[in-house]
């Protein structure tokens, strides 16, 4: 896809973190923006910001996990700007837990939001962009998309699914000529607030009655290595870039990629499961 200017990008979890640094490039490459989001304070200051710096925004409070407001959302965009050209699947979750702890509600509840999300994403937004003749599909896997590491079963189950999904759109959508495109975004540690707005909106069902010792301080240490990530307006940027291009992988952290390769080899050589 090589033009942006005029062309309606839609765009879930986009009023903070890597969504909303999205939201300002493609604004900032005048793009027309709908954003969807559970945080109603967040979504009303990213409307009055890139209001305020000109750019055409509607915004809707949206839970990804519910096929019914991905249909709302994508209704808006019809009736406000006429169609959609790119989406953005970003919303997700996690709670690091241990597997053998992680409630069935807390595996459900991850999994509808980190994989069912992106799933109601391309059922619903694909023929809408298709009838545009152009446009791109994003979603946000992770590097443990990649790369299993432990206290993140659910999380990394739905993450996994990410990167299939997506790249089985891709090739679908190559194998019939399609004029879209696809990408999946990979981040490794990005600044936000993922792990705190996690528990947040964590349903009140799902939370146990105390958290154990090691399973806070281990959310501790992750929300600490993102503080110290890199800014979200540059994720925005790079998957920009990576539209304009039509690159499949969006990698903040491409280093990372080396795991990958030592899992290979080890799989091969004598199939063992290295450290990630």
């Amino acid at each position: 896809m090589e033009h942006f200017e005029g062309r309606v990008a839609v765009i879930t979890g986009g009023a903070s973190g890597i969504g909303l640094g999205m939201a300002r490039a493609f604004a900032g490459a005048g793009m027309k923006l709908v954003i969807g989001d559970l945080d109603d304070l967040a979504l009303a200051a990213v409307d009055d910001e890139l209001t305020r710096a000109g750019a055409k925004v509607v915004t809707r409070r949206c839970d990804v996990s519910q096929l019914s407001d991905i249909e709302a959302l994508a209704d808006q965009a019809v009736d406000t700007f006429g169609g959609v050209h790119v989406l953005c699947n970003n919303a997700g979750i996690g709670i690091p837990t241990p597997t053998h702890k992680l409630k069935l509600d807390d595996w459900k509840w991850i999994i509808d939001v980190d994989l069912w999300g992106p799933i109601y994403g391309v059922h619903v937004f694909l023929p809408l962009i298709e009838e545009q003749g152009e446009g791109h599909i994003n979603a946000t896997s992770s590097m443990a998309g990649l790369i299993a590491g432990n206290m993140m079963g659910a999380y990394n189950v739905a993450k996994h699914g990410v990167v299939a999904l997506m790249a089985t759109l891709e090739r679908d959508l190559r194998g019939r000529n399609s004029p879209i495109t696809a990408s999946v975004l990979c981040p490794g540690p990005i600044n936000t607030n993922i792990s705190r707005h996690s528990v947040a909106f964590r349903p009140s069902q799902t939370k146990p009655k105390e958290d154990g010792a090691t399973t806070g301080r281990v959310a501790s240490n992750i929300q600490a290595i993102l503080d110290k990530g890199m800014d979200p307006d540059e994720v925005g940027r790079m998957v920009l870039e990576a539209i304009g291009s039509d690159r499949f992988w969006i990698l903040t952290h491409p280093r990372w990629t080396k795991a990958i390769q030592n899992m290979l080899d080890a799989m091969n050589e004598d199939q063992t499961l290295p450290q990630a």
